[in-house]
């Protein structure tokens, strides 16, 4: 969102006050929480598998994609159905996917592909909330409601509640943007951030095109201009100010307030100076060869940006698909051609090049990657610009690592993919799945900021995906 230009030349103080600014508003994003809360409690005494995920890659496809034209080819539907992509043989006997998904068919013994999504939301907004958060939104069928603090937490929100990262680094990253459709009144989709939870859990947000050659994570770039030194100089001013202002707090709750404020500026200022959270976030440190499996493109690049943070320790973070100026997924028109040419080929490259390389580096049984969008497209192509539209009633997705059984279809759809005839499942149920893959008992209830008590899931878990 842009700001107002500072009237202030001296970059020292332009430095101070993007760092003040930052410890802020919560440790940079970094959603960092207290001490062990009764819901972390609930978290470390009630373990639902013996051995859960320590992390999570939701790879959001944005828009929607079409589940015909993906994971689940109808070749015998009439032609105004199944239209022109050609299913080919996988991995998996009797597993077949689209013919542009090639690099996926020699993976599909690590994925489980649902293809029994189903919910009646047409609305991006108001479905996107379900997907990403794995609760009903606020609103319902809505494209004009933005976000609010009402929303459920988005399931990074609930990591970085349940499960906080002690090793200065986020809890919950997403990236390359907050998933955002300009033709919905409502602008962005609500349940991409802390919601009832609060701020605190909103997660950091790493914005641009990571395959720039001098992309820089901002968040970790607001000093650039201040040396170290001088930093630290400033940040035990503030300290002693600190120390100084506490005598004449008068109530309680301004006192842990402020000092709720103090934790978070140290948290900050231990998190832009260590090494340990730059290296995290420094791309460059990735050899070329590996850079160019998973695609030199703003989604390939989002996506090993991923792996490299949950190897280091993120136990969550969420690569939404990019602003391409075209509508994303949401292929109401030319659906074949855009498919075929501009989303599919790195959809495939950077799916396919994480779950080898998880695998190669021995942490795919430990990180759960998840790959979805909101709802699916419409089997009827519309014959005046070949496009497809919204279709919430039936559609694909998949999910691997982290425990779940590799080489499985779960669910069926009907003759021409427009309903589920076997095992549906509902965003709630994918929403629950994902919590319980990640250990966290799906039973835990949560206060919002007003103490009032919510069900962190409400669906039921899949358990025939996890071997």
């Amino acid at each position: 969102m842009p700001t107002r230009a500072s009237t202030c030349t001296d970059p020292t103080q332009r430095a101070r006050r993007r760092f003040l600014h930052a410890a802020s508003i919560g440790c940079l994003g970094f959603g960092l929480a207290d001490g062990l809360d009764p819901a972390q409690a609930a978290f470390e005494s009630s373990r639902v598998r013996s051995k859960p995920a320590k992390a999570c890659i939701f790879l959001f496809m944005w828009g929607g994609p079409s589940q015909l034209d993906t994971f689940d080819l109808k070749p015998n539907a009439p032609a105004e159905v199944r239209g022109p992509f050609k299913p080919i043989s996988t991995r998996v006997p009797g597993m077949q996917i689209c013919e542009h998904f090639s690099r996926l068919a020699l993976h599909t013994d690590k994925i489980a592909l649902i293809r029994s999504l189903t919910h009646d939301d047409p609305a991006h907004l108001s479905s996107g909330h379900a997907t990403v958060t794995g609760q009903l939104a606020p609103v319902l069928k809505s494209d004009a409601t933005p976000p609010s603090d009402k929303d459920s937490p988005h399931l990074g929100a609930l990591v970085s509640k349940l499960r906080p990262n002690v090793a200065g680094l986020p809890s919950f990253v997403t990236l390359p943007w907050r998933a955002f459709h300009p033709a919905a009144p409502g602008g962005e989709a609500p349940g991409q951030h802390g919601g009832w939870l609060g701020p605190l859990h909103d997660g950091l947000l790493l914005t641009g095109d990571l395959n720039a050659p001098d992309w820089k994570p901002g968040a970790l770039s607001l000093l650039a201009d201040m040396p170290l030194e001088r930093m630290q100089s400033r940040y035990d001013l503030l300290r002693a100010l600190g120390r100084e202002r506490r005598p004449y707090h008068r109530t309680r709750s301004v006192d842990d307030a402020s000092s709720q404020f103090r934790d978070h500026q140290s948290r900050a200022f231990e998190s832009i100076t260590s090494p340990h959270v730059r290296n995290a976030f420094d791309l460059s440190r990735e050899p070329d060869k590996v850079r160019d499996e998973y695609g030199r493109n703003i989604h390939g690049q989002s996506v090993l940006m991923a792996r490299r943070l949950v190897e280091h320790g993120v136990p969550l973070v969420t690569v939404n698909w990019h602003n391409d100026g075209r509508n994303f997924w949401d292929t109401h028109g030319n659906n074949f051609n855009r498919l075929k040419n501009d989303l599919i080929p790195p959809a495939d490259m950077a799916l396919s090049a994480l779950l080898e390389d998880l695998q190669q580096r021995g942490m795919l049984e430990e990180t759960l990657v998840v790959w979805v969008g909101e709802f699916g497209r419409k089997p009827q192509i519309n014959p005046a610009n070949s496009g497809r539209e919204h279709w919430p009633f039936c559609y694909s997705g998949l999910m691997a690592g982290g425990g779940i059984r590799g080489g499985v279809v779960y669910g069926e759809s009907d003759a021409t993919a427009s309903y589920p005839i076997a095992n549906p499942v509902s965003p709630q149920d994918f929403g629950t799945t994902i919590v319980h893959a990640l250990g966290i008992a799906t039973d835990t209830k949560l206060p919002d900021r007003e103490g009032r008590p919510h069900h962190a899931t409400s669906g039921k878990v899949i358990e025939t995906l996890f071997g």
